[in-house]
């Protein structure tokens, strides 16, 4: 296997439950709780910029309605993404995927980005969350973006378009030629639903060159036995519970 550049622990979508999740607040809470890498969800607005979201839709973490990708940017920066929250965060915007890649760049942090396309623009999401990354990541001597997806169309298109960024397979059951599909896309990482993982998967991962990484996980206990399997990386939502120099 190539050599691993990245830490152990990644704060799920900036600092899990503690705050707005996919919002500049979130990541800087997180960054106060040491984390140094952070897992984010990217899709494109209507005028295709690449901003954060985790659902299709707007109702759960802002107070906007209908498909996210349908509004245009400017209609989209401005919602409430925080009052959903708590009272603290009322008013805290969506931010780009720019605003993010520029926050980590300050801070040297490091990021996992989950390209989460807005269903029939996969493919476009991946390549143009890819030349996102790359072209504000150019030159910076820190470890590439991660990306990774659900989506092996938007992992195509990330690969096609900045075949130099590291790309990692999402998986929520073990599909049929699923291990294939990531040869295929090259990736340097599957990235699990924590329950999949087994000494033989785990094994299977690392025979073909990739790292084992694991969402997301809560409890100590679960964790424990992800590091005893020999597992690369956990993504957690406890940004509190979990230091991330263990």
């Amino acid at each position: 296997m190539k050599a691993w550049p990245y830490p152990f622990w990644i704060a799920h979508r900036g600092a899990g439950r503690l705050a707005p999740e996919n919002t500049l607040a979130a990541f800087r809470l997180g960054a106060e709780h040491g984390y140094r890498m952070f897992e984010c969800d990217a899709k494109l607005s209507a005028d295709e910029v690449p901003f954060l979201l985790h659902d299709s839709t707007l109702e759960r973490t802002t107070n906007g309605r209908g498909v996210a990708g349908e509004h245009s940017w400017s209609a989209l920066a401005q919602l409430d993404a925080g009052a959903w929250h708590s009272r603290r965060y009322a008013g805290e915007p969506l931010p780009t995927l720019e605003a993010l890649i520029r926050f980590c760049l300050a801070n040297r942090h490091l990021i996992d980005i989950e390209i989460k396309p807005t269903p029939g623009v996969e493919r476009r999401t991946g390549e143009l969350v890819a030349q996102v990354a790359a072209k504000l990541w150019a030159g910076a001597d820190l470890p590439p973006p991660l990306l990774t997806s659900f989506s092996p169309e938007s992992l195509e298109g990330a690969l096609a378009t900045e075949p130099g960024l590291p790309r990692g397979l999402l998986l929520d059951t073990l599909w049929e030629g699923w291990l294939d599909t990531a040869r295929r896309l090259e990736c340097a990482a599957i990235v699990c639903n924590y329950a999949l993982w087994d000494a033989t998967t785990v094994a299977q991962v690392h025979a073909a060159g990739m790292r084992a990484l694991s969402y997301t996980v809560n409890d100590a206990s679960v964790a424990r036995w992800l590091a005893g399997l020999g597992t690369d990386g956990i993504v957690t939502d406890r940004v509190d519970r979990f230091s991330p120099a263990a």
